[in-house]
């Protein structure tokens, strides 16, 4: 006999797991987060889970630390109230860009919060486009990697059309991987940003590897934070003559400078999806996309409890 499967949510994307829950045709679990006078995170489970298999959507984005714990507290309830398994669904997978030692005596945090997540008890863990894809290696449970890149593409050959007048962009060595992906599918060239990092969240873009010159470019990345590197590479790309300039990224993360960087940086359109909330002050950008993953995320939940193939999905 198949368990019953219950999804809850925390509160760092409500709109998103409100989505899942409409497509999946199940309703969101009934669940009570609140604060201590102190800032401690409480958790009350309002509904039996007893011997059911549980989906927890919370993205770990800002207020990072608020939003992980919350996952973890609602985790450690679940299993104290005898779920049978808990799946921890996490659109963003925060602290994935401290995945090694950079320096000498600092951390490898992305591994640290893969082993809070099994200590909390997790069985299994969903994300999408990890920062770095070896985070899957951290975790000594089931991980189910999503790529955003399927919605993406398919809004990209409506908005912009494919072939050889596009040429996709990486704007650093590390996402070449992704670039080509998308160069593949558009049927589009491929170039890549030298970048140096000077330091966290700055860098330099000072040199372009490949063509752009008299082609719609295409930046692709995993998430947009401060949009330093994204200036950088839109400045340098148009410098060598690109006709137009796009971004698309998964994450959009959009801390400190970041409107002021995309307002000034020319580009037609800056395409995101929603695994994080979008702040107030960027829902007026005119050129600012956001697609929706939650067909996508609510599919890969069905296959999970159904115990079928997720990487069918992106065949």
């Amino acid at each position: 006999m198949q368990r019953q499967l219950k999804i809850f949510s925390g509160n760092s994307n409500l709109e998103l797991a409100q989505d899942i829950s409409q497509t999946l045709e199940v309703p969101l679990g009934s669940s009570e987060i609140k604060r201590f006078s102190d800032g401690e995170v409480s958790v009350q489970i309002k509904e039996s889970v007893r011997g059911h298999d549980i989906y927890v959507i919370q993205s770990t984005c800002h207020p990072v630390n608020d939003n992980l714990l919350e996952l973890l507290i609602m985790i450690d309830a679940l299993k104290r109230a005898s779920a049978h398994s808990i799946t921890a669904v996490i659109p963003y997978y925060g602290y994935a860009r401290q995945d090694r030692k950079v320096q000498p005596r600092t951390p490898i945090s992305a591994k640290l919060v893969a082993d809070l997540l099994e200590a909390s008890g997790a069985n299994r863990v969903i994300s999408m486009d990890l920062h770095a894809g070896q985070i899957q290696g951290f975790f000594n449970i089931p991980f189910d990697h999503l790529y955003a890149s399927p919605t993406m593409v398919k809004y990209l050959k409506e908005e912009v059309g494919e072939g050889e007048n596009l040429v996709i962009v990486s704007p650093d060595a590390g996402g070449t991987e992704l670039a080509r992906a998308y160069a593949k599918r558009l049927h589009a060239g491929l170039a890549i940003v030298d970048k140096r990092r000077l330091a966290p969240n700055q860098a330099k873009a000072v040199n372009l590897i490949g063509d752009v010159k008299g082609k719609t470019a295409i930046i692709v990345d995993d998430l947009i934070d401060t949009a330093g590197t994204l200036k950088e590479s839109a400045d340098l790309i148009l410098g060598h003559g690109a006709l137009g300039i796009y971004a698309c990224a998964t994450h959009a993360v959009f801390s400190g400078p970041a409107y002021e960087r995309i307002t000034k940086a020319g580009f037609k359109k800056i395409i995101v999806s929603n695994s994080i909330p979008l702040k107030k002050e960027f829902q007026t950008l005119k050129n600012l996309k956001v697609l929706s993953v939650a067909s996508l995320l609510s599919e890969a939940i069905k296959r999970v409890h159904n115990n079928e193939s997720v990487s069918d999905l992106f065949n």
